[in-house]
Formats: C-alpha cells, sequence, structure tokens
C-alpha cells in the first residue's frame, strides 16, 4: 500500500480543484479524480456505460453514474513511490474504495458561497442553471458525499483549507 491516501470530496463548487491545484503547487502528488479518473459506469460493477445510454440521460442519471474506475485507483495507492497522494474529485463509487484511503476529507461550504463559484464556471458541471439547482439538491440533501469524512471549512482561505487537510492528514 501507498504511504498515506487521502480522499478529498465535496459537491460542485466545494474547492476540490482549487484545493488540487495548491496541493500540487505545494509539490504533493495529486490525481485530479474528475479529469484523469471519471467516466459513466455502473457504480456497483464498475462496468463502463454505453455512451449512447448517458447521451440522452437526464443530469441525475448522469450524476449518479459518475465513478472511477476501481483498478486504477486501486493501482495508485499501492504506487509507494510518493509519500501521499491526494485523490481530489467526486466519485459516486467511493464507498468501493474508502477504505484504502487513510483519510477522506468533504470540503464544505454554505449554498451562496457555492451557488456563487458555479456562476463562475463556463463549459464544465454547474455552469448551466439545471447543473446548479442539481447542486443545490445534492448540497442539501449530502447524498452522494462520504459518510464518516473529516468536513474541512471550504469558505475560509485557500491557505487555511490546505493546511488544516495537511495537519489532519499527516499527522
Amino acid at each position: 500500500m501507498g504511504l498515506r491516501n487521502i480522499l478529498i470530496e465535496g459537491v460542485s463548487g466545494a474547492g476540490k480543484t482549487t484545493v488540487a491545484t495548491e496541493l500540487e503547487r505545494r509539490g504533493f502528488h495529486v490525481v485530479h479524480g474528475d479529469r484523469s479518473l471519471a467516466y459513466q459506469g455502473d457504480p456497483q460493477t464498475g462496468a463502463p456505460l454505453n455512451p449512447a445510454a448517458s447521451a440522452g440521460a437526464d443530469l441525475v442519471f448522469i450524476n449518479d453514474h459518475h465513478i472511477w474506475p476501481l483498478d486504477a485507483v486501486k493501482a495508485i495507492v499501492a504506487d509507494r513511490t510518493h509519500g501521499v497522494t491526494f485523490f481530489c474529485g467526486g466519485s459516486r463509487n467511493h464507498h468501493l474504495f474508502g477504505h484504502l484511503m487513510d483519510a477522506i476529507f468533504v470540503l464544505d461550504a454554505d449554498w451562496p458561497t457555492i451557488e456563487s463559484r458555479l456562476l463562475l464556471r463556463r463549459d464544465e458541471w454547474g455552469s448551466e442553471p439545471a447543473e446548479r439547482e442539481m447542486t443545490r439538491k445534492l448540497h442539501e440533501t449530502r447524498q452522494d458525499l462520504p459518510k464518516t469524512a473529516i468536513s474541512v471549512d471550504s469558505t475560509r482561505p485557500l491557505w487555511e483549507v490546505v493546511e488544516e487537510i495537511l495537519a489532519r492528514s499527516l499527522a
């Protein structure tokens, strides 16, 4: 198993990519899960969905099938060349690999903060009104988030958020 493996989750707009970029800037190994791992698949089996199935799907379906490949996550976790690896992003099958992580964090913010961040987006999740509405519902219910994660207030300045994650995950 890798030396330390940390998962950072949160709803769209919570700050996962911003935190990941800052961790990279500080020299840490970071996996941008939404960019490099995510695909549309069955959250229980991992089987990829036929692209035609997702093409006309509603937003709930697309969200519910946004997963990471379990074998790829396991391979990264097993890589001992990095002192710590931060997995940043959202996955609907985190329940299949959460036990491999040394710590799991959820970035939390109030809805006005999340919405203001989403309103700045162009051509990515949350840039469309229907996506923002769905994100609002997910924010309220927390249904996609790991239940046993450590909550981190991501409304604070970025350096404070990152320092808290580092202090709590590398101790």
